[in-house]
């Protein structure tokens, strides 16, 4: 079986050939009027991350429509919104110091990406700049820009994601409080108390 792996970079252009000359062309060292833009319009991003020893993270953040802040061509500004403070990609930014970003806006098949280094700011300026009328964050996550591509619209296209029509019922998966019960219960053998999705949805709320 393992004869069947790719283990070496010669093998993998080998099976897929060299990359085409628009896809290395487009990578940019620094946002544009476009990148700019599309950041402006997007409300969601998944932030990539890795610690001190590569165990890889992949974390979603939301907001209104252009909740990321452009500082200027080279620097991003990223408010941490309250979570369950797990803190996993802002503990991997402190030991790495790196961040990979996927920005996405709904009813668009194209995705920008963004590469960077982090750090974790409390800079009263930065925390003024990313508040809303919510809150003002604890911190935020401020990136300077390494490379900056648009992301081609294939993956969209196959899934057709945006499209309502092909979107399952909520009904075909349990509840999160259902599921997170069975999971700790086959996993850490504890038994949990478990929330409906209506008591859920209303906890969540409170501190959107």
């Amino acid at each position: 079986m393992a004869a069947q792996h790719i283990t070496t970079l010669e093998a993998l252009r080998q099976l897929y050939g060299p990359a085409s000359e628009r896809s290395l062309k487009k990578e940019m060292p620094s946002l544009d009027s476009h990148a700019i833009r599309f950041l402006a319009l997007s409300p969601f991003v998944v932030l990539a991350s890795c610690d001190a020893d590569g165990h890889m993270d992949a974390s979603p953040r939301g907001g209104d429509a252009g909740f990321v802040k452009v500082l200027d061509a080279q620097t991003l500004l990223i408010p941490d919104s309250p979570g369950n403070n797990r803190l996993d990609t802002l503990e991997n930014i402190v030991s790495t110091g790196r961040l990979g970003l996927l920005f996405m806006v709904p009813g668009f098949d194209e995705t920008l990406r963004i590469n960077g280094q982090a750090v974790l700011s409390t800079d009263p300026a930065d925390l003024a700049l990313c508040a809303d009328a919510r809150r003002t964050p604890a911190l935020v996550i401020r990136l300077t820009v390494e490379s900056v591509y648009l992301h081609c619209a294939k993956a969209f296209m196959r899934s057709q994601l945006w499209d309502a029509s092909r979107h399952p019922e909520r009904s075909q998966l349990p509840t999160m409080g259902e599921m997170l019960r069975d999971q700790i219960q086959a996993f850490k053998g504890e038994t949990i108390e478990i929330e409906s999705q209506a008591e859920m949805v209303q906890r969540y709320k409170q501190s959107l």
